[in-house]
C-alpha cells in the first residue's frame, strides 16, 4: 500500500505561481511514475505530468512551458511547479502514483488550485 500526501493548493491570481508537493510513503517500489492529474467539476479528470523515478516527463499541451514537475527519489517527493498560472487552470489537483511490480495506481486525496483575481 503507497498513501499519498498532497500539499500547496490554493488562492493565486492569474499570472502568479504555485508549488504543489507529494510525498508517497509506504512500500514503496522501485520502479515507479509520479504525478499530477487535476479534474474540474463536471469533467474528466486529465493529465497534467507525469515523471518516472529515470526522471523522464510527460506534461500535457496545455501546461508545457507553464509547469515543472520534479522528484525526489531519496524522500520520494513529487512537485509541480506551477508559473503563469490561469483560471484554466483552476481544479482539484491529484498526486498519482503508478507502481509497476505489482501493477496498481494510487491516488492522492487531491489539493484545490483557484485561479482568481
Amino acid at each position: 500500500q503507497v498513501e499519498l500526501v498532497e500539499s500547496g493548493g490554493g488562492l493565486v491570481q492569474p499570472g502568479g505561481s504555485l508549488r504543489l508537493s507529494c510525498v508517497a510513503s509506504g512500500s514503496i517500489s522501485n520502479t515507479n511514475d509520479m504525478g499530477w492529474y487535476r479534474q474540474c467539476p463536471g469533467k474528466e479528470r486529465e493529465l497534467v505530468a507525469l515523471i518516472r523515478n529515470s526522471g523522464i516527463t510527460k506534461y500535457s499541451d496545455s501546461v508545457k512551458g507553464r509547469f515543472t514537475i520534479s522528484r525526489d527519489n531519496g524522500r520520494n517527493i513529487a512537485s509541480l511547479q506551477m508559473n503563469s498560472l490561469k483560471p484554466e487552470d483552476a481544479a482539484v489537483y491529484y498526486c498519482y502514483y503508478k507502481m509497476y511490480m505489482p501493477a496498481k495506481d494510487y491516488w492522492g486525496k487531491g489539493t484545490l488550485v483557484t485561479v482568481s483575481s
